[in-house]
């Protein structure tokens, strides 16, 4: 973090602005510097007021994030049951675990059964790609077939 909690780009823009400003409040400038400094010196301090404010919200949002997740996790530790808010029921860890366990072995046959179904999809395409090929076949044989009747009725 720092010594300047961050603060460095707010810093280094609030330094600029304020020589800025004593260069244009003490110096008596010719018109054209006088117009220059007039352009850069409210442009200079609100840059540094948007880096203050961008920096005050990006601590408060990683600071307000990060506590309200530590909090949750150590609650959610601590405790070793969990209370819904529909019914009341209290359900206890191995509860939890037993569901956990059975739910994965559904998801096991599923997954199995899915192979299955996969491998029998695969089957399906070979076999329609055999078909294809076979009707190609076919139409090849009609083909020349037809080109051999016609080139005998020419002779």
């Amino acid at each position: 973090m720092g010594y300047l909690g961050n603060h460095l780009a707010t810093v280094c823009t609030g330094i600029f602005a304020a020589v800025l400003t004593g260069l244009w409040a003490f110096w008596d400038l010719s018109p054209v510097l006088d117009f220059v400094f007039l352009m850069a010196v409210p442009i200079t301090w609100f840059m540094t007021f948007t880096c203050w404010i961008s920096q005050k919200s990006t601590d408060y949002a990683h600071n307000h994030g990060s506590s309200h997740a530590q909090i949750e996790k150590k609650s959610l530790s601590s405790t070793q049951t969990i209370q819904t808010t529909t019914s009341g029921n209290q359900i206890g860890l191995s509860e939890i675990k037993q569901v956990q366990s059975e739910l994965s072995a559904e998801l096991n046959t599923l997954k199995e059964s899915v192979k299955l179904k996969d491998g029998e999809i695969e089957r399906l395409n070979q076999e329609i790609s055999n078909l294809q090929t076979l009707v190609q076949i076919e139409s090849l044989k009609t083909e020349l077939a037809n080109l051999k009747m016609l080139a005998s009725k020419r002779k």
